[in-house]
């Protein structure tokens, strides 16, 4: 089981500004921020403690991916319309994506490019 996890970012406070938004339509918020100044500032998300982090410390711009449990379909088609208006683009629209592709049945999911080119995604997985 993963506690935490994180990814690089080249400019913390531009994806900050798209994850506050992202993630906040999943329930997530910032919980934690280490201070700019030495290299390593970040933003932790999470709802109690940090789940999730941005930071300079790890390289940026690697195209990464990181996917997020939705509580439901909504919440899958609000975090991609925050992502959108927060500078995310589109890399896959909310639906359910075909099990010929490998995904499983009821999988309901949304990807975006954060700021630095990583994909992230939001997934509601249907019983």
């Amino acid at each position: 089981m993963i506690d935490h996890t994180g990814i690089g970012a080249a400019h913390v406070a531009r994806s900050a500004a798209f994850y506050d938004a992202a993630l906040g339509a999943l329930g997530l918020r910032r919980v934690m921020q280490l201070p700019p100044g030495d290299g390593s500032d970040g933003v932790g998300y999470g709802v109690d403690y940090p789940v999730f982090w941005i930071d300079r410390f790890h390289p940026h711009s690697v195209k990464q991916h990181a996917a997020f449990a939705a509580k439901s379909r909504a919440e899958v088609d609000a975090f991609h319309a925050a992502a959108l208006q927060a500078g995310g683009r589109d890399n896959g629209p909310p639906g359910l994506r075909d099990p010929a592709a490998g995904y499983p049945p009821g999988y309901y999911a949304a990807f975006v490019l954060d700021p630095d080119g990583n994909n992230i995604e939001a997934v509601f997985r249907e019983a």
